[in-house]
């Protein structure tokens, strides 16, 4: 299995590299626009086709955590609101239990938001980069 990710690095890293020589009159602001519309189309703009799956990776992965957490959140709210009311304990969980847990849950969601949002960024910032610094010194 080790093996399987140090070939699988070795292979990014060459593509990389041999991906870097091919033009020098890419725009790196075409480049960020063509990212900021459509994740990846700036890395497919300055031929770093390897990179799209790992942005899309990153979103995907992303927005799976925010709709996961969001609705652990929405149960524990619901539960804890419950709880509040009857005042019975609910999920097998106390009140206080149930708030933790849900201010667990809702902090866990916004991290997931700002990491959604930080792929998105890095995907622009990356093709720009590249466009701006790599194609002008090959």
């Amino acid at each position: 299995m080790k093996r399987t990710y140090i070939f699988f690095i070795c292979t990014l890293i060459s593509l990389s590299i041999s991906s870097q020589k091919i033009q020098k009159d890419k725009s790196p602001k075409k480049a960020a626009i063509y990212s900021a519309v459509i994740p990846g189309a700036g890395q497919i703009y300055t031929k770093k086709y390897w990179k799209v799956p790992i942005i899309y990776g990153g979103l995907v992965t992303s927005a799976y955590f925010i709709n996961d957490n969001n609705n652990q959140y929405k149960e524990y709210r619901e539960a804890a609101l419950l709880s509040y009311e009857t005042g019975e304990d609910q999920l097998g969980y106390t009140y206080s239990e149930l708030i933790t847990l849900k201010d667990h849950y809702k902090r866990n969601r916004e991290i997931s938001y700002f990491s959604f949002v930080g792929v998105y960024i890095l995907n622009i910032i990356d093709c720009y980069v590249v466009c701006s610094f790599v194609f002008k010194f090959c």
